[in-house]
């Protein structure tokens, strides 16, 4: 890969994974440790890079939420998590343990295909509304609506 194609690369996803990263690290020093970490691996894994598996999008942001986690993993934790972290409707996990599969399952079919898609993306791929956002070409604002619509007829499905 050439240079000009690397700068592109670090002009056109900077801004987007320094937002990611800045939104679940809350020190400023740690987020640009983090920020440069991933761009390096991006640098050394560029040639590995195969678009027939994944966009360069998903590519990026795969290495950005690893480096994340793995991040939490070295760290221990130092002070309680904000109660408050979340900025989207969660599944209830009793709602979830008091159910079975299969009537899970047969909820999630009963929702429109886009709804069933952000929940999938969301809960099986543990992708953030942000991205789900980028790949299905809709803003953030439209998929975070979709995302509390079909919560809130899957919690209703299920209590039913």
């Amino acid at each position: 890969m050439q240079t000009a194609d690397l700068d592109r690369i670090y002009t056109e996803y900077s801004g987007k994974v320094m937002g990611y990263i800045r939104a679940r690290i809350r020190s400023s020093a740690e987020a640009e440790d983090l920020h440069s970490e991933v761009f390096e691996k991006i640098l050394k894994k560029i040639e590995e890079f195969d678009p027939s598996k994944a966009s360069l999008n998903t590519w990026i942001f795969t290495i950005t939420r690893n480096t994340v986690i793995d991040h939490f993993r070295r760290s221990k934790p130092s002070e309680e998590l904000d109660e408050n972290l979340s900025d989207n409707v969660e599944l209830d996990e009793d709602l979830l343990n008091s159910e079975t599969l299969s009537e899970l399952a047969a909820a999630l079919r009963k929702l429109p295909q886009q709804m069933m898609d952000i929940i999938v993306l969301r809960y099986y791929d543990g992708k953030p509304l942000t991205e789900i956002a980028e790949m299905m070409n809709l803003s953030y604002g439209a998929v975070k609506l979709r995302h509390q619509n079909a919560v809130l007829m899957l919690r209703q499905a299920l209590t039913d």
